[in-house]
């Protein structure tokens, strides 16, 4: 566990009431209520100074969907009715505030919990009273925000507003349409100097504008895409491949899911998002380009918040002879989501408590896309990736 600090971080959720983070508020509340089951949370087991105790963390977020958490949870099927009384009783008192929505964005997602205003420059400002009300009626002593919404279409990186902070201040007084509800949230974080973490596949803190912004005001942001199942699989057995000189002919991956992750999939516009995010890490690893490297993505409603995903890999290894790699992996996915975003935001915080601002590399073991600092390509290999983060925290290897 964490060295003792007792301060207090409230973790800022958007997508409050989705699968992910109310599995990840849940475990917090049963750890709270005298569980001592911190099974799959990375970092428990590390002993760091600095880093906020699992207890001392308090949740609040935005929404479009205004049901209190408790019967949130209930619709997503994650957690049971006896996991949901036997600990996680607080959920039934906790409601989202209204979440900017965009049909333009996030086309199959929608809710009447809206922020009602009348141009961007309002919008952020209502996301930072309510960060600003949040660490006020909390009693916290910091604050970290953490994307969980829906996937929205990928934009127009070379449109002005996106790439300097003067541009994207004016687009923001004059609600241009390049400026998504991701890139929103980011901002009023960043302006209110709150770490900002993107664990979706969205745009968002990674355009131009606000990754200078962030440095400016040395706030620490991260993300993006969280890498939990198939990706994650993808960085572990890659390096192990390219290590044996089995070159890779082809790796054929398919998902099917029917949690909210997958019904925003299923508009093509932000399917294109999330594999775009989840294409690019074996050629990086392998140091070649894997020509039939294929990535498809299902929406299948039965299946509910059990992902299963599958792969197919061709490889050739000594005089030439072919072999292949199956690997079925049938996950949960908040399950294996939740410890990953709750750590997230302790790291977050820490890097702020350091005073070390702009963008957090070292968390980019938990991302399919990881953002980096001057430029470089990040590093996708998951044994470098954890290396880097064990060292940031202070050696403990």
């Amino acid at each position: 566990m964490s060295k003792q600090t007792g301060r207090r971080v409230g973790v800022a959720f958007v997508g409050m009431g989705g699968a992910v983070a109310t599995t990840a508020i849940a475990g917090i509340e049963m750890i709270k209520s005298g569980s001592n089951r911190l099974d799959g949370l990375p970092l428990a087991a590390l002993s760091v100074q600095g880093l906020a105790d699992y207890k001392d963390l308090s949740f609040g977020g935005w929404d479009l969907n205004g049901d209190d958490l408790a019967a949130a949870a209930a619709g997503h099927g994650v957690l049971t009715k006896q996991d949901i009384e036997n600990g996680a009783q607080v959920l039934k008192g906790i409601t989202p505030w209204p979440a900017v929505g965009s049909a333009q964005f996030c086309k199959n997602i929608d809710g009447a919990n809206r922020i009602v205003a009348k141009d961007h420059r309002e919008t952020v400002s209502i996301i930072a009273n309510d960060l600003r009300r949040f660490q006020a009626e909390s009693n916290l002593d910091e604050v970290v925000m953490v994307n969980l919404a829906s996937t929205e279409r990928w934009p127009d990186l070379s449109a002005p507003v996106l790439n300097s902070v003067d541009a994207f201040e004016k687009g923001l007084d004059t609600s241009d349409e390049s400026i998504s509800p991701a890139m929103l949230y980011a901002y009023a974080a960043i302006k209110s100097g709150v770490p900002y973490a993107n664990f979706t596949p969205s745009v968002a803190a990674d355009v131009p504008a606000l990754l200078d912004l962030a440095r400016q005001m040395n706030v620490p942001v991260a993300g993006k895409d969280g890498k939990t199942g198939q990706t994650m699989m993808k960085t572990v057995l890659a390096p192990a491949l390219k290590a044996r000189a089995l070159h890779v002919d082809g790796w054929f991956s398919t998902n099917i899911l029917g949690n909210r992750d997958g019904l925003a999939l299923n508009d093509p516009s932000s399917l294109q998002s999330k594999i775009n995010t989840k294409g690019s890490v074996l050629d990086s690893i392998l140091g070649y380009p894997v020509e039939d490297h294929l990535v498809h993505i299902h929406y299948y409603r039965p299946r509910g918040d059990d992902k299963e995903a599958w792969d197919n890999i061709d490889v050739t290894g000594f005089l030439g002879q072919r072999m292949q790699i199956k690997v079925n992996f049938l996950c949960k996915d908040s399950i294996l989501a939740a410890p990953l975003v709750i750590e997230i935001a302790r790291v977050l915080d820490l890097a702020k408590a350091r005073g070390e601002g702009g963008v957090q590399e070292q968390l980019s073991s938990f991302f399919k896309a990881p953002m980096v600092r001057n430029g470089h390509g990040p590093e996708h290999d998951f044994g470098k990736q954890q290396a880097m983060l064990l060292d940031w925290l202070g050696g403990v290897h």
